[in-house]
């Protein structure tokens, strides 16, 4: 797996200051993605033992909230074998911290339907999210007045509640820097 970039003091991508992660490859391909160099997923740098320990340090100051993971695109498979061992350690390192994900996926359709039912990778790894943003971008449906997605037709979706109640729950912008609850 290789990454693109890798910010360690994000504010777009999440609640608070975070460390973000955006991965290389993406079969998405949305007209008006905001990284089409993320497309390829040979673009950037390997994804490595040192990667994963800069990220693990910067996840450090409790001045950051937590991290993001985006693209690229994280739920391709190639991608979450390499992302699943990353997200178990900061599950266990930082347990007040909050994990975000980016998605063009379908929460329901494709992740839940399809990817968990082939992959025991893909639920692993939702068991890791607090938060998912879901759909593919829609450049007819850009709104830049949007917090945290890049268009109306995303959702922000609390994954542990969803997962929990067996349907969709959106993230409660009002519990914004509550920290939520993990049976991990």
């Amino acid at each position: 797996m290789n990454y693109a970039n890798l910010k360690k003091h994000d504010i777009a991508n999440g609640p608070g200051v975070r460390v973000s992660l955006f991965v290389s490859g993406c079969t998405h391909h949305c007209p008006g993605c905001f990284n089409p160099e993320t497309w390829d997923f040979n673009f950037g740098k390997p994804f490595d033992s040192d990667v994963v320990n800069e990220i693990l340090e910067a996840l450090q100051p409790s001045y950051i909230h937590g991290f993001s993971l985006l693209g690229g695109e994280p739920f391709e498979y190639k991608n979450q074998l390499g992302i699943l061992p990353l997200l178990k350690e900061i599950r266990q390192r930082f347990p007040d911290k909050d994990i975000w994900c980016y998605t063009g996926y379908d929460f329901e359709k494709d992740i839940l339907e399809d990817m968990a039912k082939k992959w025991a990778e893909t639920y692993d790894m939702l068991s890791c999210i607090d938060i998912l943003v879901d759909g593919e971008f829609i450049e007819a449906k850009k709104d830049l007045s949007l917090r945290f997605r890049g268009s109306s037709n995303q959702r922000i979706i609390n994954v542990p509640e969803s997962l929990q109640k067996n349907k969709i729950i959106l993230w409660d912008d009002t519990r914004e820097f509550s920290i939520y609850s993990h049976d991990h």
